[in-house]
């Protein structure tokens, strides 16, 4: 529909702009609230009605003639105080749309576009929250595609990080462990990790004097000093492994690697911390609690300060993020060497390294960046983009988007189900939030291998004689499916309670529900083909353009079926709203209502057993352009189409 309003709009535009003062952004279009009064409204005599000083529904009445023949038009009327209400021809859109089905019209706005997401510490298996960062993050690359933009995504690997470190630490000195040793252990390592971290947390909160083993440990993983710093990279590369099996169960996947050591070996922080201090944007506190600190005055409060550099030398975090984008934006004047870290469909994820890699490729040099990371971290991503206006980037500072999410809980009911022993006050909350450091958490790879034997038991009372195989492939499509929606159909700063039930069910706005529709969609194309060799590529419109809509369609029929299509057309406006607000659940309310409205014509109209062949074929060209739009949303937000439910 976009391309055709924007034309409609032009079309306008060129009839109206010698009769009024008027530019072609006045003429907003908004769906009218009845369709009996017509398909869209056009605002405009509100707007002109002081310049003109008439009255608005003059300005209407006036204008009204000069569309009478708009092409694409068939009546354009008065309403109300003014408003102009225009019927279109609907033959004319709806061939216009089955020709772009499942394509996008939209325009790139930027020359390339930086997502950096997921982000999980590689110290520990993945968890419930980190679900919910990617599922947004790669929402969102795969639409800014859709719309044509060049997409990079990221994930950043904080690979000499403290939480690292407690890792590294507890192998060391808890469970005197080797290299060697590692390389040895069987199993699920990310999961091992898991317990090992929580019991170095806790030895470490209990024994104040391991702390200078620790601080050691981190100066010599910083420094490339083994064998911690062999032993932080084993750890790390092997739970990014772990994380990356993970994310594929969800269908997930990434263009590159940069690691936190690597922005330590090549300087990276150095040509930052240069750039800082030249231009004044930090300075070293003489006084007070940040003496000897390297500090940035913050805009919002001069009187207050924020360490980038610390007394000892070491950087915050808060710097590294300030170095890391500025290197997005390409403003350090230098790039990673990149070596292939995995291979797949014909792939390859990169992952930085401090090694020249001749012929490598280069990441980076973005137009615009968007850091998805969860609201906790606001104030931080504020001081990031502090940084770059201090460093007189107002261009990139204004491009740098945090995509910012609230944290997901689990219910009681849920957690039960995981095997988690609530206690007596936990199971009086109606959710819960757990903590990984605590080795409270719930690993994403255990939800979702609950999430598939729970779609495996409804697969099996639905579909018994189906290959044991297929029933394993349907039930990881439909716990894929159900997981991804449930992250995206709440508002991203709503706190989001998961539940199994809820998110599985066949029924409502769920996942299984989007699929079981596609499914039902593509059932009826399979069974035309076998009952009367037609294949759903020779479902075409006619090829001089007539008789699209077969005559003597009834009026109900006509409204119904112009009312799930104008739905189904409005995939794009639903994929650039859902952008600019950073806000996906339009997009999963979109994909839910247009199976509602779907489901709705499916059980009122009869597509094959229809006896009247001109309207049969009306129904089956209107059901495949909803199946390819509704498609098309799926895949947008990831969720995959099975073969059957």
């Amino acid at each position: 529909m976009i391309a055709f309003k924007t034309r409609l709009k032009e079309t306008i535009y060129e009839r109206l702009k010698g009769v009024y003062p008027i530019a072609i952004e006045d003429l907003d279009m908004a769906p009218t609230p009845d369709p009996k009064m017509g398909d869209l409204a056009l605002t405009f005599p509100f707007q002109l009605a002081k310049t003109l000083k008439k009255a608005p529904r003059a300005i209407a009445q006036e204008a009204a003639s000069f569309l009478g023949s708009v092409e694409g038009v068939v009546k354009a009327e008065v309403a109300g105080g003014g408003f102009l209400n225009l019927w279109l021809d609907k033959a004319a859109v709806f061939a216009e749309a089955l020709r772009a089905a499942g394509r996008s019209s939209l325009v790139p706005e930027e020359d390339k576009v930086i997502i950096e997401h997921t982000n999980i510490n590689p110290n520990k298996a993945a968890h419930i929250g980190h679900l919910r960062n990617a599922c947004l993050g790669d929402t969102l690359a795969r639409c800014l595609r859709f719309k044509g933009e060049k997409v990079e995504v990221q994930n950043y690997i904080d690979d000499t990080g403290v939480q690292v470190v407690d890792v590294v630490f507890g192998f060391t000195e808890l469970e005197k462990m080797t290299l060697d040793d590692l390389e040895k252990l069987p199993g699920k390592f990310d999961y091992y990790c898991w317990d090992l971290y929580a019991r170095a947390s806790v030895y470490l909160g209990e024994h104040p004097e391991a702390q200078t083993k620790k601080a050691a440990i981190i100066k010599k993983i910083e420094h490339g000093q083994d064998p911690e710093y062999a032993l932080s990279r084993y750890v790390s590369r092997r739970i990014v492994r772990a994380h990356l099996a993970t994310m594929k169960r969800l269908g997930i996947a990434y263009d590159v690697l940069p690691c936190e050591s690597t922005i330590l070996h090549l300087k990276f922080w150095d040509k930052a911390f240069d750039l800082l201090k030249e231009r004044q944007a930090i300075y070293l506190a003489e006084q007070g609690a940040n003496k000897g600190c390297w500090v940035m005055r913050l805009e919002e409060d001069e009187e207050r300060e924020k360490v980038i550099v610390r007394s000892d030398g070491t950087v915050t975090y808060v710097g590294k993020d300030i170095a890391y984008q500025l290197w997005k934006f390409g403003l350090l004047g230098r790039d990673f060497y990149y070596e292939p870290f995995a291979e797949e469909d014909g792939r390859t994820l990169w992952i930085s390294t401090s090694t020249p890699t001749p012929g490598g490729p280069s990441f980076g040099e973005a137009s615009k960046v968007y850091n998805v990371i969860d609201t906790r971290q606001s104030y931080l991503q504020k001081v990031v983009v502090q940084g770059l206006r201090s460093l007189k980037y107002d261009t990139q500072a204004a491009k740098s988007v945090h995509f910012s999410y609230e944290m997901v809980a689990l219910s009681p009911k849920s957690l039960k189900e995981l095997g988690y022993a609530a206690s007596e006050e936990e199971k009086e909350r109606s959710f819960l939030e757990v903590s990984g450091r605590k080795g409270l958490g719930v690993k994403a790879d255990d939800l979702l291998d609950r999430l598939e034997d729970k779609a495996r038991v409804e697969i099996e009372k639905r579909n018994p004689a189906l290959p044991a195989d297929e029933k394993q492939r349907i039930a990881r499509d439909i716990a894929s499916g159900a997981l991804r929606y449930f992250m995206l159909k709440f508002a991203r700063n709503s706190l989001i309670v998961f539940d199994f039930d809820e998110a599985l069910n066949f029924e409502g706005e769920t996942g299984p529900y989007l699929q079981y529709t596609a499914v039902r969609l593509n059932s009826i194309f399979r069974k035309l083909k076998e009952r009367d060799g037609v294949a759903e590529s020779d479902i075409v419109p006619p090829a001089d353009g007539l008789a699209l809509l077969p005559p003597g369609l009834s009026e109900k029929e006509t409204a119904d079926f112009w009312d799930l299509v104008v739905t189904a057309a409005s995939l794009e406006e639903e994929v650039l709203r859902s952008v600019a607000a950073l806000e996906f659940s339009h997009l999963a309310k979109f994909a839910f209502l247009l199976c509602q409205k779907f489901n709705g014509y499916y059980h009122k109209y009869p597509i094959l057993a229809e006896e009247n062949k001109e309207v049969k074929a009306f129904r089956l060209l209107t059901i495949r352009y909803t199946k390819e739009q509704l498609q098309c949303a799926l895949a947008l937000m990831g969720i995959p189409l099975p073969e059957r439910m």
